[in-house]
């Protein structure tokens, strides 16, 4: 205890006046006199009491307590969560003991306090009861407003404490669209157990009436998972019941295998179009079902993986434009080896499958209806590396054999060799007032399979890579395992790079590649990049450009054009620039163009429209005077001459809240849309109303802030 003046009887009591500090542990007390009683450890503190433990500063005038049980009172006292920068007062707080506490009419906001008005919004309640060791809070009476008007009134409300989990309902959502207009849910949070919980969220859609979610999630020694349920059991628009089902398992089983669930279905062709902000998979109308056993292999210094799996789909065709779906694997079945010794490094691979098609797809004609495949891919290489070089040479091959289902037995063999070899050069230098590392890295790759005809052969997962950077530097153009193109042809370019010295950011990035074929290939993929193209005759590949550079401050430029020697053009393009002076300002702009397909401009942004003055916000004054933010993506189709997808929105930001409104636009199709509202309140420091627009913010708008880092709320669920 320190003090202007102290006096007292050694181990009787101790008066502290002016300026007290009184310490015990991790707790301070803080008054103008402070009273204590050694034998009954009590604190009695009067005038301008301020008390700080466990992150929560209380304020007042007078405060009785028993120290070491931390028992006591404190009469209308004010108190803080340092943590959150929100806090209330109460006529009085009763201190039960550590980590319990008991609070009469007690109110609590992250607005400013202090002055005659009201905070912009407050959460008032006759009796709170704190429990720290149960980690549960109960509001009795509790009423929310916000701008003077009460919001949501609950005779009981309990949230919890800390980031642990607690049951209770969650805070309701909404949700506005032009299919099936207003959809209101209230889910609940249920903590099943340490390693299970539970969400079940029922909702009401106007249009088509009630519906549940629910979410199961559970963590066992060895096994993990969530299964995630979407049901309408009467949908008045589509007359008929409708659902959806996603189910992701892990396991750990005996012998050191690992099994894998990860399988999506739907009720309904339908379903992607009228809930697409419920889909199931990034491809949203084709939906994977996948089943995996597999063993980690390890052998005289290498390693490996043993793996049995079986793939299905579920396809959901329209009327406007037919999915083609991938072959069903049932089964696949295969092994990996690989291992590297000094400079040489071999891999084998060989796997067993059986494909066949979804019965949705099985009318469609020219392909075949499945079959069976038994292949093998090897390689070994040597890697030369000195400093700077490397040279490395690699010998491989592909073998394959197949049955249809009609009995038909053939089989290939196709070797390939390979010389891959490039050069990494660096050198430090001085431009645009600062220190930069300059480096050149030129690139070689030599590549020879010779011609085996295969169009005689099915194909169940070949098709072409896409021509860029990457793929210009593989032995193969096609992907997956049916195909694989002759050549004799050899990819050069090279790559420059300047990065900062003291950040080790890039600033400057260029790239320029070619091929050029020694001799026509005639194994190629068609225009679609399905296999069984026309020979390619053309000697000199297209030229791929690459440049992005942050040299300008606030500035960002990004381009990758492929062009065509033959015709002197351009056959694509993505041209982009971004231009960010600050917290939640940026602008962008892209271009994507490729010749005789699409030509598409895109513009996204986050911009004040109307900031919050400096000095108002540090006052902390309650008027309305946050700041206005304009968010927003909009992609513009220049051959169909429409807005494809769209999203347009405001956020306000007032300091203590902030509220959004979204509009979202998604195309379904050439001439159908669904567009969605989004309208959501966030009361800093307690929780968010209403529909959730962040995540459409964050994948749509390059460079998106969040006005507000995300950090748990207090309160989360009300009984």
């Amino acid at each position: 205890m320190q003090a202007r003046t102290l006096r007292g009887q050694p181990d009787i009591e101790t008066v502290a006046e002016g300026d007290v500090e009184f310490r015990r542990g991790g707790m301070v007390i803080r008054a103008d006199r402070i009273a204590y009683d050694v034998p009954e450890d009590r604190a009695e503190a009067k005038g301008s009491v301020r008390i700080e433990r466990e992150g929560v500063v209380y304020a007042g005038p007078q405060l009785l307590l028993s120290v070491q049980r931390f028992e006591g009172f404190f009469i209308e006292p004010t108190f803080e969560f340092l943590t959150l920068g929100a806090g209330g007062r109460a006529d009085r707080v009763d201190f039960l003991g550590p980590g319990r506490s008991r609070a009469a009419n007690a109110s609590y906001t992250s607005c400013p306090r202090d002055g005659p008005h009201e905070p912009a919004w407050v959460l008032r309640a006759d009796r709170v009861h704190l429990d720290l060791e149960a980690n549960e809070g109960v509001a009795e009476g509790a009423e929310l407003r916000f701008l003077g008007a009460p919001i949501m009134a609950l005779p009981t409300l309990s949230f919890p404490l800390s980031e642990a989990r607690k049951s209770g309902w969650l805070p309701p959502t909404l949700n506005i669209d032009n299919r099936s207009g207003v959809e209101l849910s209230v889910p609940y949070y249920w903590n099943i157990a340490p390693n299970r919980d539970a969400t079940l969220a029922p909702r009401l859609i106007t249009r088509r009436g009630l519906g549940l979610d629910a979410e199961f999630r559970y963590l066992e020694v060895r096994h993990a998972g969530e299964v995630r349920l979407d049901a309408l059991p009467d949908d008045r628009l589509a007359e008929t019941a409708r659902g959806a089902v996603h189910w992701q398992h892990e396991s750990a089983l005996p012998f050191g295998l690992a099994a894998r669930v990860d399988a999506a279905r739907v009720s309904d062709a339908n379903w992607w179009k009228d809930f697409p902000n419920r889909s199931l998979s990034t491809t949203p109308r084709m939906l994977a079902s996948r089943l995996a056993v597999e063993r980690p292999l390890e052998f005289a210094g290498g390693e490996g993986l043993a793996y049995g799996r079986v793939l299905s789909w579920q396809v959901l065709q329209g009327t406007d434009l037919a999915v083609i779906s991938p072959y069903e694997r049932t089964p696949q079945i295969g092994a990996r080896l690989a291992r590297r010794q000094g400079r040489w490094a071999w891999a084998l691979e060989s796997e067993y499958n059986r494909f066949t098609l979804p019965a949705a797809d099985l009318a469609r004609a020219g392909r075949a209806s499945g079959g069976e495949r038994l292949h093998a891919i090897g390689s070994l290489a040597y890697g030369a590396r000195d400093g700077g070089m490397w040279l490395v040479p690699r010998l491989a091959f592909n073998a394959a054999a197949y049955e249809s289902v009609e009995g038909v037995r053939q089989r290939r063999f196709i070797p390939t060799f390979s010389v891959d070899a490039g050069l990494e050069l660096e050198r430090t230098d001085t431009a645009f007032g600062r220190a930069l590392r300059q480096t050149l890295e030129p690139r070689l790759l030599y590549v020879n399979t010779p011609t085996r005809v295969q169009s005689h052969l099915p194909h169940y997962d070949a098709a072409a890579k896409d021509f860029n950077f990457v793929s210009i530097y593989s032995d193969n153009t096609f992907s997956g395992v049916d195909r694989v193109a002759d050549a004799h042809q050899l990819s050069g370019g090279f790559t420059t790079r300047l990065v900062d010295e003291a950040s080790g950011g890039e600033v400057l990035r260029l790239g320029v590649v070619q091929r050029y074929l020694f001799r026509p290939q005639q194994v190629t993929p068609q225009p679609d990049g399905t296999p069984d193209g026309a020979p390619l005759t053309q000697r000199l590949s297209d030229v791929l450009l690459l440049g992005s550079t942050s040299v300008l401050p606030q500035w960002t430029f990004d381009a990758a054009v492929q062009y065509s020697p033959d015709i002197q053009r351009s056959v694509r393009s993505i041209l982009g620039v971004r231009y960010s002076p600050g917290r939640f300002r940026t602008v962008s702009t892209t271009y994507r163009f490729a010749r005789g397909l699409s030509e598409q401009v895109e513009l996204g942004w986050q911009w004040p429209i109307l900031e919050r003055p400096a000095a108002v916000a540090r006052s902390g004054s309650n008027a309305c005077s946050g700041s206005w933010y304009g968010v927003g993506r909009a992609n513009y189709s220049m051959k169909d001459s429409r807005v494809t997808d769209s999203v347009l929105g405001l956020e306000y930001d007032a300091g203590c809240w902030i509220g959004r409104i979204v509009a979202e636009r998604l195309s379904t199709g050439r001439s159908e849309a669904t567009t969605r509202l989004l309208v959501q309140l966030e009361l800093v420091g307690l929780s968010r109303i209403g529909s959730n627009p962040l995540r459409v913010l964050k994948d749509n708008i390059p460079g998106y802030q969040l006005l507000r880092e995300e950090r748990r709320s207090p309160v989360a669920a009300p009984d």
